[in-house]
């Protein structure tokens, strides 16, 4: 990726570098001109440095640079540098030393792991197979692992790296945070009983020569300071930190219970059972099945807006001013079994492609077959005849263009299905993006995760316009680049929120 393009991406994402520095005059040049090739957002916190590092500072611009006179810690330094990021609006911040063990160009790794994981603590696993260590290094990075291991049960390879991202709105126990090294094992406990995922992922390191390094490290005093530290949070893991797990644990079971007792009270005892009396008494007529559309309509306002997918928030964007008046293609990206609910809240007047299981369900397919959703096996032309009486009666057309829900909620190659029924009706297509909806409940997964719904309705897009990007094949191509870039933007936003 080039550089302008990780830049780019950090910004888009809300991810910022803070970089704390004590008497590092010998790198602090380098490191942070280099860093600024690859993030434009780089807050640099002085920690009362008393040699040359705080004249070279102030020549450098572009940079946000926070000083004071005294000698604080790196646990304070990175604490003063957190806060100013969360100030300034963003919602992740890299950390890198000032030393230049760390590569700047590895910040990339750090954006792709965020983009798969986003909402996570990133760890950069270094590499220090040949390197030169003094014994008393290598033995306090084992030392360190082995006690977040016993005070967390998660192993990671490397705790004491200073190479991290961290999800600024989940880091727990700030104002705790102790004033020197050891508030990095601090801030990766109280994050791991909290939930926040850790994700290790392997960066390049350089150590200088042993007569060229700088080390603020005083090894009896500060290996007493670890000590105590790790007795405290062994206490700590034991009256705070197992109770939250489990009653995290005790959370997600609710959560998925009570979600599984409300779709069985809800949906088979009251209104399957409601719907299916309402069609059995008396003849299925058109303005019946209008009414059997509205009950749709309303049973998915109430669990999508009022009463809520337990443990996600529901947001949703109009890009211009739609009327569901009209009938129309709605094609949108394919992620859950939510997805048709999260569409269902705007129009009552909308019929649904569905797979055959869908149509056949022995608990709602009844009900799908009476509100005249179409199973997509038939031929395309087979569906063209038969949609064209319910275009006449005012009803849009609900496609996903994908044919199936997407594992890891990427956009998946776009069948021209839509665009040919769009075509052969003279209809426009009316473009919906979905978010959360794979995250909250993916594919294959029976319980239900913590997250964010969003879904967006942009302008429709005329036959005309259609016409201009080609052939059905062409504008499926074309639409589905428009898609996943309009996912990446609305995932950048969205995930800055996690």
């Amino acid at each position: 990726m080039l550089k302008e393009e990780v830049k780019r991406q950090l910004t888009l994402r809300g991810i910022c570098v803070v970089i704390p520095t004590y008497n590092n005059e010998r790198s602090i040049l380098k490191v942070v001109l280099e860093t600024l090739s690859y993030c434009d957002n780089v807050i640099v916190v002085n920690d009362g440095s008393t040699d040359s590092t705080t004249s070279l500072l102030k020549k450098i611009d572009n940079i946000t640079l926070l000083s004071y006179s005294k000698n604080r810690g790196k646990g304070y330094a990175l604490k003063v540098g957190f806060m100013k990021a969360l100030e300034m609006g963003f919602a992740y911040a890299i950390t890198l030393d000032a030393d230049g063990q760390h590569y700047p160009k590895d910040i990339e790794l750090f954006l792709e792991a965020n983009k798969k994981t986003p909402g996570a603590l990133i760890i950069g696993n270094r590499n220090l197979e040949g390197v030169d260590r003094s014994k008393g290094s290598s033995f306090a990075n084992k030392f360190s692992n082995f006690w977040f291991c016993v005070q967390t049960g998660k192993f990671l390879s490397d705790t004491q790296t200073g190479y991290r991202l961290y999800p600024l709105r989940k880091l727990y126990g700030l104002s705790l945070l102790t004033s020197r090294y050891e508030a990095e094992l601090e801030l990766l406990v109280f994050a791991a009983w909290h939930g926040v995922e850790l994700v290790s992922i392997p960066v390049n390191v350089y150590y200088p020569p042993r007569q060229e390094r700088v080390s603020h490290f005083r090894a009896g005093t500060d290996f007493a300071r670890i000590s105590v530290l790790n007795t405290i949070l062994c206490f700590l893991a034991v009256l705070y930190g197992l109770p939250l797990r489990l009653w995290r644990l005790l959370m997600v079971f609710i959560r998925t219970a009570y979600s599984l007792l409300f779709f069985v009270f809800f949906s088979l005892i009251i209104f399957t059972p409601f719907t299916w009396l309402y069609i059995k008494l008396g003849k299925m007529t058109e303005k019946k099945s209008f009414r059997l559309h509205q009950l749709i309509y309303y049973a998915s306002r109430f669990v999508i807006m009022r009463h809520g997918v337990p443990g996600a928030k529901f947001y949703s964007k109009f890009l211009a001013n739609v009327s569901f008046d009209k009938p129309r293609i709605i094609i949108c990206n394919h992620q859950s079994h939510l997805d048709l609910m999260c569409q269902l809240i705007f129009t009552p007047k909308i019929i649904f492609l569905t797979n055959e299981w869908v149509w056949n369900n022995p608990f709602y397919g009844f009900m799908i077959r009476k509100a005249e959703y179409l199973p997509v096996k038939e031929g395309i032309d087979s569906l063209v005849c038969k949609l064209k009486p319910l275009v006449a009666r005012g009803y849009s057309i609900a496609i996903y263009p994908e044919g199936t829900r997407s594992m890891d909620c990427k956009i998946g190659r776009f069948h021209q299905g839509a665009f040919y029924i769009a075509q052969e009706l003279g209809l426009d297509i009316l473009p919906m993006y979905l978010y959360g909806t794979g995250k909250v409940l993916p594919k294959k997964t029976y319980h239900l995760r913590k997250g964010l719904l969003y879904i967006e309705v942009d302008k429709p897009l005329s036959q005309a316009e259609l016409q201009q990007m080609g052939n059905c094949q062409q504008q499926a191509s074309a639409m589905r680049k428009h898609y996943k870039e309009r996912y990446e933007e609305i995932s950048n936003r969205c995930e800055q929120m996690i």
